[in-house]
């Protein structure tokens, strides 16, 4: 039976909402526990590779019982405890009295969850074994998240979390961060496990939510047909309707602009008055750090937007985009056309919007 919820996650930055004096001892702790994160899950996912090779010594003797199961639920098993809870127990024995045990769990099943998942790919070597950084994201547990409010004076969203009192910045909202969380306020939304992510002496959170599917009384019956190409981001026809979404003058000259652009300044930079060292060199280039990924985001947001809403007033309720397969083989043989042809993302962004509209998607 096909789920009436989907998940979506929203990108929050955070503000430590204490007085300057003590800010230095909460980002102590967040970085410590994103150290014990980073550390507890290479072990974790080196225990489970290790655990899914046992069947391959084969230089072990014929004795050696080696099915990865509880010894008290089956005779051939090999462990004194169940498979998730050995890598559990082994971080919450490493890591105990300096971090939560709540954000071992629920780093522990995920890996668990996502090892699983890659498991086949493993084996062929389609897929290497996954390596996690020090810049880990932290699992913030809803248990771990108290006291959540509206504070009109503050102008913002408060709330504890791992007992570190911090508020939202949401600056110039123009997105719907701010609805989301009054709608979680009123518990019209329900909030998952989630994310923390420290980046650039800054706070991201990672929220995760669990929305109802929009109900538009869409018919599956009408089918609109959306290709992808570079002339025009998104062509769509639907009921003798067609729609061209986006230019290639609108798209592809200003994104080759802004390439252009990035590629002057750092070609001046050499020339450029240094004052205080690299920093003051670089000035010019930090101003348009990201730029390109930021206008194509955005871009390929509102296009796969304007798709769906055309979808929408069509009463479309399935939607099938042609020929992607032969357009990738084309563009995986065109430098060009790999390099600024960004419709993989654009898919990905027209998938979740049309899931959440309730809309079948069909890529051919």
């Amino acid at each position: 039976m096909e789920k009436s919820t989907i998940t979506l996650t929203r990108k929050i930055q955070l503000l430590i909402d204490v007085p300057s004096d003590d800010k230095s001892q909460m980002w102590e702790k967040l970085y410590r526990y994103q150290n014990r994160c980073f550390r507890a899950a290479n072990l974790i996912v080196s225990h489970l590779y290790v655990q899914e090779m046992i069947k391959d010594f084969f230089y072990l003797t014929e004795e050696i019982q080696y099915k990865l199961a509880d010894e008290k639920k089956d005779e051939m098993g090999i462990f004194d405890r169940s498979k998730t809870n050995t890598t559990a127990r082994l971080v919450f024995d490493k890591f105990k009295g300096e971090i939560p045990t709540d954000i071992l769990g629920c780093l522990n099943n995920t890996i668990q969850s996502t090892f699983s998942k890659n498991k086949a790919d493993y084996w062929q070597g389609s897929q290497s074994l996954g390596n996690f950084k020090k810049d880990i994201p932290i699992p913030l547990p809803v248990k771990c998240i108290s006291k959540m409010k509206y504070n009109s004076e503050k102008k913002a969203f408060t709330f504890n979390m791992f007992a570190i009192p911090v508020k939202t910045y949401l600056g110039r909202d123009f997105s719907d961060k701010h609805l989301v969380l009054e709608r979680l306020l009123r518990e019209e939304i329900k909030l998952c496990n989630s994310n923390v992510q420290l980046r650039d002496g800054k706070i991201f959170w990672l929220a995760v939510f669990e929305f109802e599917k929009e109900d538009h009384g869409l018919k599956p019956e009408i089918i609109a047909e959306a290709t992808l190409s570079l002339e025009h981001p998104i062509v769509v026809k639907a009921n003798n309707v067609r729609m061209n979404i986006g230019s290639k003058e609108e798209f592809l000259y200003r994104r080759l602009a802004i390439q252009a652009s990035n590629k002057r300044i750092r070609a001046g930079v050499a020339y450029s008055r240094s004052g205080h060292g690299t920093k003051r060199k670089q000035k010019a280039l930090q101003k348009t750090e990201n730029l390109e990924n930021r206008f194509v985001s955005h871009h390929l947001h509102m296009y796969s937007r304007m798709l769906i809403d055309f979808c929408i007033r069509q009463q479309a309720g399935t939607l099938i985009l042609k020929d992607q397969e032969d357009k990738i083989g084309i563009a995986k043989e065109q430098e060009f056309v790999l390099r600024n042809w960004s419709y993989y993302e654009l898919q990905t962004k027209i998938k979740y919007k049309a899931e959440k509209a309730g809309i079948e998607l069909i890529i051919g």
